[in-house]
């Protein structure tokens, strides 16, 4: 083998194992080579974009400059990207626009320039640092809430102070009307106040050891009354539960937040469903999924089929004075004090959502395991789940998502399966109708476009009967998926879901699958 072939043969091993995308164009910005990694983060396939214009990948705005750069570049020698890198935006197959990191490298064959462009996907960065960024936030506005509602209680003590001596000092008929006025009013700023103090977590906890079953039951029987005949109120408990400390007053008040929220958000009439489990973190993808360091939780679950909420209002749904119902009396407090009160308590919320189908949070609060019995414990090390079989099977996931299609990449690889990826129920079926050899699909619920999971699953079953088929949703339970149409029941894998779980279920569909 000569120099040029052991140097194409290295070429293509180092493109062939990048993780990062890996492009080769020439000078005119045409690709001449390009890694599976490329055609997987820009979700085309690899023969599409040989002999392309590089300006493809771009938005428009960037595609517009780029050959003017490069012109620029060639007559001048000036670096702008070149041995530099900088972060950058690129465009999917589908029109998405997502954040990269781009380094490019350049060198002479003969008479061409050639360019060498290593792209790194920034989506998984970014949405930690939007989470982070968000976290800090509430941090800051909640040191900052806590401040103001402190001295604000001050100025309200006295105030409250004056007003009942006025009172007691014989005040006449003209006066007393106002006098009351304005203590009625007072009470109403110290309201206010105790409610920032809850957000801000420095309101006075009493926390008891709880059996939450016991708290929402009480409380929904309370609601049960008050939300109207035409909302419908499930309740899934686990017999089995581990008891929480946690103060009852305030957990009352969250919960009852949290389903007139949802009656609000369902209109005239809707179901509702709050489930309590136990929830165990023990591995590095379901910490990664809640943003919960690893332990024992209870898990307070609140699904709805409502309207849902905008990916703006998620973002917002828990700063103090952030309301989406402001025309009809909202004060946005609600959310606000929930988060508050279970971040007091050590926990954690989640929310997930979809516009047009339905909300549900979960409340995360630590298990008050008893000390003794966790002394006692048999310690049991940790496996890492084994891959179900071993007969190179491989995978298609579906997820709209992009950073969770790319941890159900990462978490299914890690099992030992080769995987395919689709942005949604309707590009899958194109895949398998296409050819795609899979051997299950693992696809989300909730997607954009004509087909939902079920009637992708539902499709898959009239003309793939033999390829397995494992659902996953956000949702806490089929509250929201009830009302879609299907023949069938299809197994749902909820999210949050341990990486055992995950591995469980692939078992027992592949085994299943050779059984048949």
């Amino acid at each position: 083998m000569d120099d040029t072939a052991k140097d194409s043969a290295i070429l293509h091993a180092i493109m062939k194992a990048a993780v990062d995308a890996m492009i080769v164009s020439d000078q005119t910005g045409k690709i001449l080579r390009a890694n599976a990694a490329a055609a997987r983060i820009f979700q085309f396939d690899m023969t599409d974009m040989l002999g392309q214009s590089i300006n493809m990948l771009m938005p428009e705005a960037l595609a517009a400059l780029h050959d003017g750069f490069m012109s620029h570049h060639i007559k001048t020698g000036e670096k702008r990207i070149i041995d530099i890198g900088r972060d950058v935006e690129g465009k999917r197959k589908d029109g998405t626009i997502f954040p990269l990191h781009l380094s490019v490298g350049h060198t002479r064959v003969e008479d061409m320039r050639i360019f060498i462009a290593i792209l790194h996907d920034l989506t998984q960065h970014k949405a930690t640092k939007d989470a982070l960024a968000r976290s800090q936030r509430l941090d800051a506005i909640g040191k900052m809430t806590g401040g103001i509602a402190h001295d604000f209680n001050n100025l309200l003590t006295v105030i409250v102070g004056n007003l009942e001596l006025l009172e007691m000092r014989g005040a006449d008929d003209h006066q007393m009307p106002l006098i009351r006025d304005a203590l009625e009013t007072a009470e109403i700023g110290a309201d206010l106040t105790t409610r920032l103090m809850v957000f801000a977590r420095r309101s006075n906890l009493k926390p008891v050891k709880s059996d939450l079953r016991e708290v929402c039951a009480n409380t929904l029987a309370l609601l049960k009354r008050t939300i109207g005949a035409t909302f419908r109120i499930k309740t899934d408990f686990a017999a089995d539960l581990d008891p929480v400390m946690i103060d009852p007053v305030q957990l009352q008040s969250a919960l009852m937040n949290l389903t007139l929220n949802a009656r609000d958000a369902m209109g005239t009439g809707g179901e509702l469903l709050v489930s309590v489990a136990n929830v165990k973190i023990d591995d590095t993808y379901m910490a990664q999924e809640t943003d919960i360091a690893p332990g024992n939780y209870v898990r307070l679950s609140v699904s709805d089929d409502g309207e849902g909420m905008s990916l703006d209002a998620q973002r917002r749904a828990f700063e103090p004075f952030f309301t989406t119902k402001a025309e009809s009396g909202g004060t946005g407090f609600g959310l606000a004090m929930v988060y508050g009160f279970v971040r007091q308590s050590g926990g954690h919320v989640t929310l997930y959502s979809e516009l047009g189908l339905g909300t549900s949070f979960g409340l995360y609060f630590p298990a008050a395991v008893d000390a003794a019995k966790t002394a006692n414990a048999h310690p049991v090390a940790k496996k890492r789940p084994t891959p179900p079989r071993d007969n190179g099977e491989t995978i298609l996931i579906v997820e709209d998502n992009d950073r969770v299609r790319k941890l159900s990449i990462e978490r299914i690889r890690d099992l030992g399966f080769a995987t395919l990826e689709a942005e949604n129920g309707d590009r899958a079926y194109e895949m398998l109708k296409d050819g795609a050899v899979v051997d299950l699909v693992f696809s989300d619920l909730v997607m954009p476009g004509k087909l939902n999971g079920y009637d992708l699953a539902a499709k898959i079953a009239v003309e793939f009967p033999t390829l397995k088929v494992l659902l996953t949703s956000g949702y806490a339970s089929d509250v929201v998926t009830g009302s879609m149409e299907h023949d069938r029941p299809f197994d749902i894998l909820h999210k949050p879901y341990r990486q055992s779980d995950l591995a469980g279920r692939l078992q027992a569909l592949l085994t299943d699958s050779a059984d048949g």
